[in-house]
């Protein structure tokens, strides 16, 4: 289990990552919709997330969604690495009534992210441009190479939670035990 707190002029998050859910998932960043994503990221990868977070959203809601996932990307790199026994690499494809997206990700400890997604405007209040800050951020401090893609859909609600879900299935994938491979890299270190 992992704490990481972050203090700034713009937001105060605290945080906790429990890879073996030994607590309870327990989700208010002040963004509603980011809550509910989230709460499905928690539910599909396995790992308990609590997280509070006091951003200044009178602003926009962009300050709190990017350090929310730097914050968990903080707190997912103190619990995965160094990395050993785990398969590694994981992929997903998630549909989600007419929209489906696919994560492919490297628990490398190079951070990459690719982000290839037409869709723009917002969900309620929520600026979709987001989706995207959140997991470079959360990519960028976890050290996780991914590739999320837009394979269909219209419905910006749908798109944005399957890519969540598949990010999730594909998370918990990557981490599956697997004693055989040891240090999961011919290098023997990652």
């Amino acid at each position: 289990m992992t704490q990481i707190t972050r203090d700034t002029k713009e937001t105060q998050i605290k945080c906790t990552i429990d890879l073996e859910k030994s607590i309870d998932t327990k989700i208010n960043t002040g963004v509603g919709f980011l809550d509910h994503m989230l709460d499905a990221l928690s539910k599909h990868s396995g790992i308990a997330i609590d997280i509070t977070c006091n951003g200044d959203t009178h602003i926009d809601d962009h300050h709190s969604v990017e350090d929310c996932g730097i914050v968990i990307g903080q707190a997912l790199k103190k619990e995965i690495f160094p990395i050993q026994e785990v398969e590694r690499y994981g992929n997903a494809t998630v549909v989600m009534d007419e929209a489906s997206t696919t994560c492919a990700l490297d628990l490398s400890n190079r951070p990459y992210l690719v982000y290839e997604f037409n869709i723009f405007g917002k969900v309620g209040n929520f600026d979709v441009e987001l989706v995207e800050e959140f997991f470079h951020a959360l990519t960028l401090n976890a050290g996780i190479t991914c590739h999320l893609i837009y394979d269909r859909g219209t419905n910006k609600h749908h798109i944005i939670e399957a890519t969540f879900k598949a990010f999730a299935v594909a998370l918990r994938r990557a981490l599956v035990q697997n004693k055989k491979i040891g240090i999961p890299s011919t290098k023997g270190v990652l």
